[in-house]
């Protein structure tokens, strides 16, 4: 484990608009992140929540997690293009110290004989 400081960026989309629209923007951030220089570190859509309060006279908002680690310049970028963008309603930057976020296992992506490992190990231990 490595105590590197990285950014967390959480943004809110709006949430009336479609689902492929929101993939083109997940991609669309990763990809000007990856322009820059950062490494992105992992993006995950946190989906559809209601709203602590309203904001744009939205209710609800779509909440999309990014990490990504660089120099610090980046941040600068993305944040300007999440401003000028209208289906973002909040965004938010923080630097983590810390260890680094672990990889995010994708289900449906591991390994088919982990699942099979464990019945065997259950059923010697019941015996």
């Amino acid at each position: 484990m490595t105590l590197d400081p990285y950014y967390e960026t959480m943004y809110i989309l709006r949430p009336d608009i479609p689902e492929e629209e929101v993939e083109s923007h997940l991609t669309k951030y990763r990809d000007m992140l990856v322009e820059v220089g950062a490494d992105v570190l992992d993006n995950q859509m946190r989906g559809k929540r209601r709203l602590a309060y309203p904001i744009d006279k939205h209710k609800e908002g779509i909440y999309v997690q990014l990490s990504h680690n660089g120099d610090g310049q980046q941040v600068a970028v993305l944040e300007k293009a999440m401003r000028l963008s209208e289906d973002v309603i909040r965004y938010l930057t923080v630097k983590q110290e810390g260890p680094l976020p672990a990889p995010r296992v994708v289900p449906g992506s591991e390994p088919a004989a982990a699942p099979q490992e464990q019945p065997a190990a259950n059923s010697e231990a019941a015996s």
